[in-house]
């Protein structure tokens, strides 16, 4: 056993087969990363708000963990495989290749719809919309904000999610609406000191 360590750490300093190495390795953090983000979420979010038995609870959360993980390491192997493939076609990188790869990964993989795809979508689209945003004032597009412009991002956000949430609930997704109804609505409801103080309802 010790033999085959010895070798797979010489095989793995020499630079040999770097590019497929790499597709592993990336698979390899794909997963563990998808696991160590989702679990924690998922544990509070089933503790918090999601009603039935311990075991469905559980079952919640180990197959919203497997999503997670299996999908972010299917789209870092597709991503890995088709950048380094274009690169070997090409002798050089391009600029277009990440667009292309992640285009496909993205398409094959987050493109099927269920709510842990639904909600790592939107978490990129937030961070896109905010770099797009950086990227024009660093590129001279829009001019710099003169004063400090966080806080209007964060007051038209927060109005027009508020907004949302009264009058248009439905287009919010599941758990948002779940948290506001907690936050906003839930507190609007109670009867007794128990019911004020203790629990929700």
């Amino acid at each position: 056993m010790a033999a085959v360590v010895e070798r797979m750490n010489r095989l793995l300093a020499s630079g040999n087969y770097r590019p497929l190495l790499a597709v592993i390795k990336g698979f390899r953090n794909g997963a563990v990363y998808g696991a160590k983000v989702r679990f924690p979420h998922a544990l509070v979010m089933a503790f918090l708000f999601k009603s039935g038995s311990l075991y469905d609870k559980f079952k919640t959360i180990f197959e919203a963990t497997f999503t997670h993980s299996k999908n972010l390491a299917m789209f870092v192997f597709i991503y890995k495989s088709l950048t380094s493939l274009m690169e070997q076609i090409q002798s050089k990188k391009e600029q277009y290749h990440p667009f292309v790869a992640a285009f496909l990964g993205g398409y094959l993989i987050f493109g099927k719809y269920n709510k842990v795809n639904e909600q790592i979508n939107l978490y990129v689209f937030s961070r896109v919309l905010y770099g797009l945003a950086k990227m024009a004032v660093n590129r001279g597009y829009i001019p710099k904000p003169k004063g400090d412009a966080f806080p209007w991002f964060a007051a038209f956000i927060w109005g027009i999610v508020l907004w949302q949430f009264e009058y248009e609930k439905p287009t919010l997704q599941d758990s948002l609406q779940s948290s506001m109804t907690y936050l906003y609505h839930d507190s609007d409801k109670w009867n007794s000191l128990k019911n004020f103080l203790i629990y929700n309802k």
